[in-house]
C-alpha cells in the first residue's frame, strides 16, 4: 500500500502542470471569468507579478467565440492600470511605489527602466506593452519622470492591445484541437520550461 501510495504521489508530481492546467480551464470556463481576467490585468499593471496572458490564453481557448472580447477587456483595464501606476510613479514614488519595488527586488530593473527612458523616451513604453518586460515598471516610471500623459496612454494602448490581441488570436484560431493538444504535452513544456530557466540562471549568474 505504501507504495502505491508513493507512486501515486509522484505520479501527481510528474503531471503537476496537467492538474494546474485543468484548474486554470475550469476558471477559464467560470461565469465571472471576465472579471477575474480584467481584475488581473489592472493589477498587473501595477503590481501583479504574474502575466495576463496565463488568464487570457485558456479563457480563448476554453470559448474562442469570445476571444476578442476578453482580448479587449485585457488591453482596456491594463491601460487603466498602467494609468493607476503612472499617477503612483508621479505623486507617491517614494512613500508607496519604492518600498513595494524593494519588496519585489525590481531595483534593478528600475535602474534599467530609468537608463532606457532616457535613451528611447515614450517608445520604451510601446516595447514593454507588447514584450515580457515588466509592464508595471515601466507605468510607474514613466510617472516618475512625468513623461508625457497622452502619448504614454496611447503607446500604451497599441502595446497591450498588439499582445492580448495576438494571444486571443493564436487561442481562436487553435480551438478546441490546440486545447487538447496542449492538454496532452502541457506536463513536458513545464518541466522543459523549469529546466531551460535553471540552466539560463546557471549561465548568467
Amino acid at each position: 500500500m505504501g507504495t502505491l501510495r508513493a507512486l501515486g504521489e509522484r505520479g501527481f508530481a510528474v503531471r503537476i502542470f496537467s492538474a494546474l492546467y485543468d484548474r486554470v480551464m475550469l476558471w477559464a470556463r467560470h461565469p465571472r471569468a471576465s472579471v477575474f481576467l480584467g481584475t488581473m490585468s489592472f493589477a498587473e499593471s501595477v503590481i501583479w507579478p504574474v502575466p495576463v496572458d496565463v488568464m487570457l490564453a485558456p479563457m480563448a481557448l476554453a470559448k474562442p467565440q469570445q476571444a476578442w472580447r476578453y482580448a479587449l477587456i485585457a488591453t482596456l483595464t491594463s491601460v487603466l492600470g498602467g494609468l493607476f501606476g503612472y499617477a503612483l510613479g508621479w505623486l507617491l514614488f517614494e512613500p508607496v511605489v519604492m518600498p513595494l519595488i524593494q519588496w519585489a527586488g525590481y531595483e534593478d530593473k528600475l535602474a534599467r527602466t530609468q537608463a532606457w527612458f532616457a535613451d528611447y523616451g515614450i517608445w520604451v513604453i510601446l516595447l514593454a506593452g507588447f514584450s515580457p518586460l515588466p509592464y508595471k515598471v515601466f507605468t510607474v516610471t514613466a510617472g516618475l519622470m512625468q513623461m508625457m500623459l497622452l502619448p504614454f496612454m496611447l503607446m500604451s494602448l497599441v502595446g497591450r492591445a498588439a499582445r492580448f490581441y495576438l494571444v486571443a488570436g493564436l487561442m481562436k484560431a487553435g480551438g478546441a484541437r490546440m486545447e487538447a493538444r496542449l492538454r496532452h504535452i502541457i506536463d513536458w513544456l513545464g518541466w522543459a520550461t523549469i529546466v531551460l530557466a535553471l540552466v539560463l540562471y546557471l549561465l548568467l549568474r
